[in-house]
């Protein structure tokens, strides 16, 4: 019996030193706010002087999503969304003020489930000034609301610590470290999960010293919306036009009227924002320096992307809410040697929402029953060597009005690979519909046009039935029943 049980316990070895390179994957993910979709040096639009080669380094060996989308453009719900894989109507945390609501799962409680350690460094903004330590985490290191960008106090596992120096680069000494200590201690016999959350590139912009006036004077490829033009504005919604005048509206910003407006020209603005991506992009190379140091790379996936958009310009804008493309579409680059060929590129549509069942079925956790994740897996499409994987046709975008920042009406759209519909409420205003393959910039509304009018109807209703049986009408929008009262609102 003691020699059979010998045994067994030699085999039981056995089988787990031979599993030991099945091992989940560990995953770094990393946040940032603001950083729009472009704005990537090895994209053909981004600016010429703009100098970003770590990001590009990981979509060389690996990924690069080309049309990545967030079903919310704002700090907190988008977060709320990457966290929870729940569009902004199931998990409700609606803007940047409102708490995490009693009960949330987000995935890295899985995770930890499933036998990874976690960490998270970084902005958390969900909760606003409240920078405790969050479920789901083994290790934290947080700040409260936006942050500062100099000279920072973290919130590290309950005990608060001044810093000083640039904040990205801190939270990244912050993170490193913490990839050291677990490298040293469970690295070998545990998988880990670490997200970082940087407050770069976040407005106001505020590069490090020493890249202060790195940019200065570079040429900028002003947006053709940006013009004060009839021909930019006669068929876009009034408050489109009227925002340029406002709150992160560029002819406000030149005007020094606000005080939260602290921008003094739309050049300056544009290139701190580049100067504040370029040390950010140096701060992801310093974590990506410190995987191959640690001998981590191979059995790692990382992941880039950003909260949301941003508008330097377009339609008279410096800002995210809207549903304009600058706002909604976000840089996502992903690398796992070994899972995903170098170089490649996603095409389909992908949104914040799916990362949370991707790094699941990455690291072998079910996906939940309940709370249900609205987003899906997109391992099949790196994993997709014949461009077989059927994918979504459309999404919705949500944003709900904000009374500290009153300009953006509530928006509805809908996105197809070829057009977009978009419904502002709360506005006796026309609403919008873009044919995105001829018109990429969205300049010309076509919403009044009698040729698109069926395919308009048909947009629209298939945005309502959708909010409709995902419980996503939270506020009272009226639905017309007849086709005469859709002809009076096109016709406007």
């Amino acid at each position: 019996m003691k020699a059979i049980s010998s045994t067994f316990r030699l085999l039981l070895l056995g089988l787990l030193v031979l599993s030991s390179d099945a091992k989940p994957r560990n995953v770094v993910l990393i946040l940032s706010d603001d950083h729009r979709y472009d704005f990537l040096g090895f994209m053909e639009k981004a600016p010429e002087f703009l100098e970003t080669p770590n990001l590009d380094r990981i979509a060389r060996e690996g990924a690069h999503f080309a049309n990545a989308f967030v079903t919310t453009s704002l700090c907190s719900p988008s977060r709320a969304s990457i966290l929870t894989g729940q569009y902004m109507r199931h998990h409700r945390v609606v803007d940047n003020q409102r708490p995490v609501p009693v009960g949330t799962r987000f995935f890295p409680e899985y995770l930890q489930e499933a036998g990874y350690q976690t960490g998270y460094v970084g902005k958390w903004h969900m909760g606003h000034e409240d920078d405790s330590p969050r479920k789901g985490f083994h290790h934290w290191v947080s700040f409260p609301g936006q942050g500062v960008y100099m000279n920072p106090t973290f919130n590290i596992n309950g005990k608060r610590k001044e810093f000083e120096g640039y904040t990205t680069d801190r939270l990244t000494d912050q993170a490193v470290s913490w990839l050291d200590e677990v490298a040293k201690k469970t690295a070998k016999e545990k998988p880990f999960f670490l997200q970082i959350g940087y407050k770069a590139v976040h407005y106001p912009f505020q590069p490090a010293p020493r890249h202060a006036k790195r940019y200065e004077g570079k040429a900028i490829d002003y947006p053709e919306t940006m013009a004060n033009t009839e021909e930019n504005y006669r068929s876009q919604s009034n408050w489109i036009r009227e925002r340029r005048y406002g709150i992160h509206g560029i002819d406000h910003m030149q005007t020094g009227a606000f005080d939260k407006d602290p921008v003094p020209s739309f050049d300056k603005l544009y290139h701190d924002f580049c100067e504040t991506v370029h040390g950010l992009d140096e701060n992801v190379g310093r974590v990506l320096d410190r995987l191959d140091k640690l001998n981590l790379t191979k059995d790692t996936l990382v992941i880039y992307l950003g909260d949301n958009g941003f508008a330097l310009g377009e339609h008279g804008f410096y800002d995210k809410r809207d549903a304009f493309e600058e706002s909604i579409r976000i840089p996502l680059l992903a690398r796992a040697p070994g899972l995903i060929k170098p170089g490649t590129t996603i095409k389909q549509m992908v949104l914040n929402v799916d990362l949370a069942p991707t790094i699941l079925e990455l690291a072998g956790a079910p996906l939940p029953k309940k709370p249900k994740m609205d987003g899906r897996s997109m391992l099949s499409l790196l994993q997709d060597k014949n461009g077989k994987t059927t994918w979504r046709e459309h999404f919705v975008y949500e944003y709900h009005w904000e009374w500290n920042f009153p300009a953006n009406p509530t928006t509805f759209a809908i996105r197809t690979d070829r057009e977009k519909y978009i419904f502002y409420h709360g506005l006796w205003d026309r609403n919008g519909f873009y044919d995105l393959s001829n018109d990429p910039h969205e300049r010309h509304n076509l919403i009044s046009l009698p040729a698109h009018r069926e395919r308009i109807l048909e947009l629209r209703e298939k945005l309502f039935d959708e909010l409709d049986a995902t419980g996503g009408l939270v506020i009272p929008v009226r639905r017309p029943k007849n086709e005469q009262y859709y002809d009076r609102k096109l016709r406007r």
